[in-house]
């Protein structure tokens, strides 16, 4: 018997950890939705689109990520296999067919169908998405924090990864591009496929510490490809055998976390073999005494995360009352930090606070990304890709150092996650009203500061809203957060961005127009900085009516640290 556990424990270790690096190479490449500018330029003169049209087409794109509530519905119903394999074939077909028309393979399709191709690409990302961050989440919920930065920062660096290698393999073919985009995330979820799945999380102190370690080790690992793609982009050398050897590295870079499962499976094989010795002393019976408070430290732990059976759960959520032989049961609605479904999550201050102020900030911020290249261009830039790339290399800053930061002052202060997406607001601002400025080198400094803000909202976000409304529907409720992409989108690129530039721009032969000059751009920084400043009155809101969460978060996590000393 003691073999059989030690084999299982073992196994169990590693395929988690297996999962959890598959899981960082979905990300690397399912960030393809932040990738538009790269071909946006393309799409416009082959088909002879206005800026607003354009934008319109951005728009589509990002419509695709309301669908993602589909992929939250399944993601409580399907396995995550099934999850991802919809997601891979579903983004190959929409991005190759918009490869097809680049290429002229084709002739360009009506304007409609292009939205739908578009659509669906993005779309596929949700069900990746969906997939890897349930899954992920729930096999290590008691370290949510480094969990989201790492797997969002991977999202954030994918854009750059996707760019950087196309730059260095295809010179900035947009063609290319579109190949990559389509055929590399079907590939690399067809991995996934069978090693990313739900594992029983952590129970004890020591495998807790175990896994803050071997997070330390992606965090080291990610920052080290996230300073190695921004080297490639500064020293500008991007031809010949440089270009290649560049691109041989940064894949051997990605395929490096592999070695974690590896040392786990050992390290906890080691560890088994040394338990199944051990045991050999053990009396066969315990006293009364010390099982009592191995009974009282279990359950310590299991309070922290919410995690006690439903048979020793105390009734927060019912009242019992006992006539005789019956016993009827009150529904109450949950509080926050309890688990709660997506109606009653919706019908609290709480949720549309963060969703609003989640609006505010990935709105603008995905308003940026979608017109880098027009932006770029109005500023007199001709190769805009180095700005499309700085935003997704700090962005991935933002997403894996806010993750991890807010899970440090949770742990050491109780400090509420919301606090850190009010200060990423108002760097935000800052960022929007210096781009408006158009000082020279302003569009560097803000495509950097726009980057990392968006990835720390995004961040924050996704555990943020696990702490406050549970797990059990996490997918779900992640998906309607998600739907602020395609609204921001809408609101902040296809309507705001496209019409005061389309007001601002010259008309072209052939149907298209054109604009050059920084005020092409500057009152949709300005509208965007003021928006932004209302979303920190938001997210500050949310700090304040969810501060006794965090102080009973921080208070489990102190608790169940000195019963682990203790044990």
């Amino acid at each position: 018997m003691g073999f059989g556990r030690s084999s299982s424990s073992s196994s169990s270790s590693a395929l988690k950890w297996l999962g959890f690096v598959t899981a960082v190479w979905v990300q690397s490449i399912s960030g393809n939705n932040y990738t538009f500018s790269n071909y946006s330029g393309a799409l416009k003169s082959l088909m002879n689109l206005t800026q607003l049209e354009l934008n319109s087409l951005s728009v589509a794109k990002d419509v695709g990520k309301a669908f993602g509530i589909l992929a939250g519905l399944a993601s409580d119903r399907l396995s995550t296999p099934v999850i991802l394999l919809i997601g891979c074939f579903e983004g190959l077909l929409g991005y190759g067919v918009q490869w097809l028309v680049v290429s002229r393979t084709i002739q360009p399709i009506p304007y409609w169908q292009m939205c739908v191709f578009l659509c669906m690409g993005g779309n596929s990302t949700t069900w990746m998405n969906t997939a890897v961050l349930v899954t992920c989440i729930r096999n290590f919920r008691r370290n949510r924090g480094p969990v989201s930065g790492i797997l969002k920062g991977y999202v954030g660096l994918s854009t750059a990864i996707f760019t950087d290698l196309c730059t260095a393999l295809f010179t900035s073919d947009p063609a290319s591009f579109l190949v990559l985009l389509s055929v590399v995330p079907f590939a690399v979820c067809l991995t996934a496929v069978f090693f990313l799945r739900e594992i029983p999380p952590s129970t004890t102190s020591d495998e807790d510490n175990e896994e803050s370690k071997y997070f330390a080790v992606f965090n080291i690992v990610a920052v080290v490809v996230a300073v190695y793609l921004q080297s490639y982009d500064i020293i500008g050398i991007k031809t010949g055998a440089f270009s290649i050897a560049f691109a041989s590295i940064l894949l051997i870079l990605l395929a490096s976390p592999i070695a974690v499962p590896f040392h786990a499976f050992i390290r906890s094989k080691e560890h088994d073999e040394q338990d199944v010795e051990g045991r050999i002393d053990e009396p066969l019976l315990r006293s009364g005494s010390e099982i009592e408070v191995e009974e009282t430290i279990v359950g310590a732990a299991a309070a922290a995360d919410n995690e006690l059976p439903p048979s020793l759960k105390p009734l927060n959520n019912e009242e019992v009352e006992n006539h005789g032989n019956v016993v009827t049961t009150e529904k109450k609605r949950p509080v926050l930090g309890e688990e709660h479904t997506i109606m009653e999550a919706m019908l609290t201050v709480d949720f549309w606070v963060l969703f609003v102020s989640f609006l505010c900030g990935v709105g603008t911020g995905l308003a940026v990304m979608n017109n880098m290249g027009q932006i770029g261009l109005a500023l007199g830039y001709t190769d805009v890709s180095i700005f499309v790339s700085m935003t997704s290399i700090w962005g991935f800053f933002g997403r894996i150092l806010s993750g991890t930061i807010s899970e440090h002052f949770i742990k050491k202060a109780g400090t509420p996650r919301p606090l850190w997406n009010a200060a990423a607001q108002i760097i935000m601002a800052v960022g929007y009203l210096l781009m408006a400025l158009a000082m020279p080198g302003s569009l560097y400094i803000g495509s950097m500061v726009v980057g990392v803000c968006y990835g720390v909202r995004l961040a924050i976000t996704v555990p943020t809203a696990s702490e406050l409304f549970g797990l059990k529907y996490y997918g779900l409720i992640y998906n309607i957060l998600v739907l602020n992409l395609p609204l921001g989108s809408f609101l902040f690129s296809g309507l705001l961005a496209g019409l005061l530039y389309d007001a601002e721009a010259t008309p072209t032969p052939g149907g298209g127009n054109t604009c050059v000059g920084a005020h092409c751009f500057r009152m949709v920084f300005i509208v965007m900085a003021l928006t932004s400043i209302i979303g920190v009155g938001l997210d500050l809101l949310l700090a304040y009516r969810t501060k006794g969460i965090y102080a009973k978060i921080h208070a489990s996590k102190k608790g169940k640290k000195s019963s682990g000393n203790l044990r």
